[in-house]
């Protein structure tokens, strides 16, 4: 299932966009592809802000490919004109195939040297991939015939750099070995799980030692373990105070294993630059 807003502080401030699935067969590299899409009037800005997932993202937009190290705290792009990105959630067995140390790349972005990456998802996102001429020719003969539909231009577009940006994963990352599995298990269960709040209740879960789970954490995602784990509390948090504004935030806090309100209000004033209530009223007027 793709948590469509997660993460994203101002959904309504959103342009286009979208979350995919990769292939079934690449689920253990790439938790999701997104996709932006703008076309803003001259002198107009829209301000995205996001609380980042805590994972790295392989991005790609028409002037390049960069990849994004893990966020320490809110994050935002100002968008103008027009434009659209792919990016990639990677997950954690992918990692290592692009940095060997993925906490110097905190709050960063760096530039990837991948062409071949760049020409495939430019041409799909045109609306030009290979091989789509017949197959486009053959959907607009169907449809005269009132056989198939017409599919959505956007769509098509959108689905044929998923597959691109696939296809170059797929050929350059290979499927993970255990440590790997163990890593991506890691991030699964912390927000499948909102008990666990201490990373001795994670390694307990994983049946390793504290120890390996710092090891992990370091290795494949580049934050400490416990910065994961209040993430993903910070992210549900954040998601709870604007669909269910009815909800006192101490009930908020005592569900996702706060001690009480003043702690998740301390977690939010580092990470985000504002209060619980704060985030609250701002989403409302948004």
């Amino acid at each position: 299932m793709v948590e469509q807003w997660r993460g994203t502080l101002y959904p309504a401030r959103l342009p286009e966009f979208h979350r995919i699935l990769p292939a079934a067969e690449l689920a253990d590299r790439v938790r999701w592809v997104w996709i932006p899409e703008w076309n803003l009037a001259p002198g107009r800005v829209s301000r995205q802000e996001v609380l980042p997932f805590p994972a790295l993202n392989l991005v790609v937009d028409k002037d390049g490919v960069t990849l994004s190290g893990p966020a320490t705290r809110r994050s935002f792009r100002d968008l103008s004109g027009r434009g659209w990105a792919v990016g990639m959630l990677l997950r954690p067995a992918a990692v290592p195939m692009f940095t060997d140390d993925p906490g110097s790349l905190r709050d960063t972005e760096i530039e990837v040297d991948a062409p071949d990456l760049l020409a495939a998802v430019v041409a799909a996102m045109a609306g030009k991939p290979q091989g789509d001429d017949d197959a486009a020719g053959a959907d607009r003969e169907g449809a005269g015939a009132g056989v198939v539909p017409v599919p959505d231009v956007a769509e098509v577009r959108r689905a044929a750099a998923v597959a691109a940006a696939a296809r170059w994963l797929e050929v350059r990352v290979p499927a993970p070995d255990a440590e790997g599995r163990l890593a991506n298990r890691l991030e699964d269960l912390i927000p499948a799980d909102a008990s666990i709040t201490r990373v001795d209740q994670l390694a307990g879960q994983l049946g390793v030692s504290v120890r390996t789970v710092q090891r992990l954490a370091r290795r494949y995602v580049g934050l400490p373990p416990l910065a994961m784990i209040r993430r993903y509390r910070l992210q549900e948090a954040a998601e709870r105070l604007r669909l269910h504004p009815e909800t006192p935030i101490a009930d908020v806090a005592a569900d996702l294993g706060y001690a009480d309100h003043a702690h998740l209000a301390a977690d939010f004033r580092e990470v985000l630059g504002f209060t619980p209530s704060g985030y609250r009223r701002s989403a409302a007027e948004s």
